[in-house]
């Protein structure tokens, strides 16, 4: 028997399927700022003189990199409240979305850090100004200017990863998309217009990061 293909009844729900895009967008954007400052500070723990502060940094970067983030949106949301720890759904995975997205952009941060010639900081010093200083108004900034690219894409992962959500019930666009599948039985409409909205999204995204990147790169 033939399938007709029929998106009358995905159009009358597309306001949810706009919805979830919405929180989608706003859970990575949570996650990638908070991530970021994660990864900042584990990258500079990863080029520490301290041989224990390295170490640190570099367990929790390759624990978290070798789990997948499903597995930690599960412990975190069923494992913990065993523990005494309860979070909300949504906490819950922007807490793991950022620790997860952290071990990566620490990597990368690092990898920035390692690119800043050795002279600006001599410079610093010679001008009076404290290591901290140095690292706050010069190293960060020029290095977050190095690493932008890394950074878009980063958030552009982050924003598909969002769909794992779905899994503890956070209302996003995958979480929405299942739940009109299941009302309406109208699946590969659902899914067609799911992944038009995903892909519409993340082109947009790269678009526009693609600016921001182009506009604070750093001459050559």
């Amino acid at each position: 028997m033939g399938y007709s293909l029929n998106f009358a009844a995905v159009w009358r729900s597309f306001d949810q399927l706009l919805e979830g895009l919405v929180l989608s967008l706003g859970l990575a954007f949570v996650s990638i700022l908070i991530g970021a400052l994660i990864g900042l500070f584990v990258a500079f723990a990863l080029i520490a003189r301290n041989g224990w502060v390295r170490a640190t940094a570099a367990t929790y970067v390759t624990i978290i990199r070798n789990l997948p983030i499903l597995v930690l949106v599960l412990f975190v949301y069923f494992a913990l409240p065993q523990m005494g720890v309860r979070l909300g759904k949504i906490e819950s995975f922007v807490a793991v979305l950022s620790v997860y997205s952290g071990a990566y952009l620490a990597e990368v941060f690092r990898a920035g850090l390692l690119s800043i010639p050795k002279g600006l900081t001599e410079a610093g010093l010679a001008i009076g100004l404290t290591p901290m200083q140095i690292r706050a108004s010069i190293i960060a900034p020029l290095m977050l200017r190095n690493v932008l690219p890394s950074l878009s894409s980063t958030m552009i992962s982050l924003f598909k990863d969002t769909s794992l959500a779905a899994a503890i019930a956070v209302p996003e666009l995958t979480f929405e998309a299942r739940k009109i599948n299941v009302e309406t039985f109208r699946v590969i409409e659902t899914w067609i217009v799911a992944s038009g909205l995903y892909v519409a999204t993340c082109s947009l995204l790269a678009a526009l990061l693609r600016i921001v990147e182009r506009r604070l790169a750093i001459a050559r």
